[in-house]
């Protein structure tokens, strides 16, 4: 049996877990010490992530994450589990459908605004309540290098990730001295969320980064700890793009 390391004594919310990036960023952070509380749609799912982590250092609250009731019942879980929420990473979203934006039916883009945008919102508006206004912490939005550039065929997913890096500029001088918020932007990293962008193609895919391979939830994970931490103390209002260096070709 792996032995787990000491408790830390801090607390994280990490919406969208139960795999993909949401759960490398759990991981990531139960594996330093850090207790846990992950959300997902699929209670199953959710249950099989928290059987990973550790059941003595995770919770799941199943839920979408752009309904209003489960984003209170989620904090009061994580609050009554746990007695604090120093950390939260807004990893829940979707994107439905692959586009012209011109095209595209606009109930759609609500949908895929509401849960990757509003959804973050609100989960930094009960946290910051319930613990961190008083007490500190530290906020994590992920955003996409889609909210960077162009993003052909999946532009309301873009236009989603372009307002979650500027929530984070907003919420960061907001929330200042106490809570720390930044974001960061992953390229297209190996997850079910991300297949249709890679699946079937992933070696020509791949060819078009520096690095010469797809992220993994890994790398978003070990990124997300460091802001998640005290060494990023004096960070804040950032957005850190993670991209295997594909953004030096897109500026060749």
């Amino acid at each position: 049996m792996t032995q787990l390391p000491p408790d830390s004594g801090r607390v994280a919310l990490i919406t969208g877990a139960s795999r993909g990036i949401g759960f490398g960023i759990a991981e990531a952070l139960v594996a330093r010490g850090d207790r846990v509380c992950i959300t997902g749609r699929n209670e199953e799912a959710l249950k099989e992530a928290v059987d990973k982590l550790g059941p003595d250092r995770a919770i799941g609250v199943a839920g979408k994450a752009h309904d209003e009731a489960h984003r209170a019942i989620a904090v009061e879980r994580t609050m009554e589990a746990f007695g604090r929420i120093d950390y939260l990473a807004n990893n829940a979203g979707t994107n439905p459908v692959y586009g012209l934006l011109s095209e595209l039916d606009l109930g759609v883009v609500r949908k895929v605004h509401e849960i990757n945008v509003i959804s973050a919102l609100g989960f930094a508006q009960l946290t910051w309540k319930a613990w961190q206004q008083e007490n500190g912490g530290a906020i994590l939005n992920i955003a996409s290098i889609a909210g960077l550039a162009p993003s052909p065929l999946i532009g309301a997913y873009g236009m989603s990730k372009a307002a979650m890096i500027n929530l984070t500029v907003q919420l960061a001088a907001e929330m200042a001295p106490g809570v720390r918020v930044n974001s960061v932007a992953p390229a297209v990293v190996k997850t079910r969320f991300a297949a249709a962008l890679y699946e079937g193609h992933e070696e020509e895919t791949a060819a078009g980064y520096p690095l010469g391979r797809l992220g993994l939830p890994d790398d978003i994970g070990g990124a997300a700890a460091f802001l998640l931490s005290d060494q990023a103390g004096w960070i804040t209002g950032q957005n850190l793009v993670i991209d295997g260096g594909l953004f030096l070709r897109a500026g060749a």
